[in-house]
């Protein structure tokens, strides 16, 4: 089944998230249009879910503020989680109910991508009934978090690689307590290259929901705009 893959690099988070609501307009406007998978990886932020997050500061705000790190409130599902450098993001822009899955299926297909790509590099991961995401023991190494309006889900997951822990320590992660986070390279005996971890991302996402990407540019949903 055809989709349209968008890479969009390194992107501010406020811009990414506007950028997926014009997609889930794109994708409602006409009936049978292609999906959206959005990839990128963003500049260190936390993102609160519809539960917030704010009790689970471990921090000031204020402090947050002053390292350069903003913090934004989000209609996704979940708590407060962290997104930055080393950690590959994707924003699937599916309709859910053309392609009749359900919610919990939907979320376990991201989970698996997840798992499978974790394997390609050797690592070893898995789910854990405490939250959604995948795990390796007690340490959390993906999330996920997301939202669906008229059928459309956007947001995604957050699949940690070669990501700095220093901003976690920040947070209880996903609201949680004696639980902490982990990544691709945390765990692997090999060096990891953080572009081969993305492709088998992608190719892990191809897999899973049967789609055969076609790469675009942003212009196609913003019509050539910025």
């Amino acid at each position: 089944m055809k989709a349209y893959l968008i890479d969009l690099g390194k992107v501010d988070y406020r811009d990414a998230h506007q950028f997926q609501v014009d997609c889930v307009q794109w994708r409602l406007l006409e009936k049978d249009r292609p999906d959206i998978f959005l990839v990128t990886e963003h500049p260190p932020v936390f993102t609160l879910g519809k539960r917030g997050g704010r009790e689970n500061l471990t921090v000031g705000e204020e402090f947050i503020k002053n390292r350069g790190v903003d913090i934004v409130q989000t209609e996704r599902g979940g708590d407060i989680t962290y997104h930055g450098p080393g950690q590959i993001v994707i924003y699937p822009i599916m309709h859910l109910r053309e392609a009749r899955l359900s919610v919990k299926t939907y979320v376990d297909m991201l989970e698996e991508v997840m798992i499978s790509s974790a394997a390609d590099s050797g690592v070893t991961a898995g789910r854990d009934e405490r939250n959604r995401g995948i795990w390796v023991g007690d340490n959390k190494i993906g999330s996920i978090g997301i939202r669906v309006r008229h059928g459309v889900a956007f947001h995604g997951l957050a699949f940690n690689v070669t990501l700095d822990f220093e901003h976690f320590s920040w947070i209880q992660p996903c609201g949680l307590s004696g639980v902490g986070v982990t990544s691709v390279a945390g765990e692997s005996s090999e060096p990891i290259d953080f572009s081969v971890v993305k492709q088998n991302v992608i190719n892990q996402l191809g897999r899973v929901f049967n789609r055969q990407f076609t790469a675009v540019e942003k212009s196609l949903v913003t019509g050539g705009a910025a």
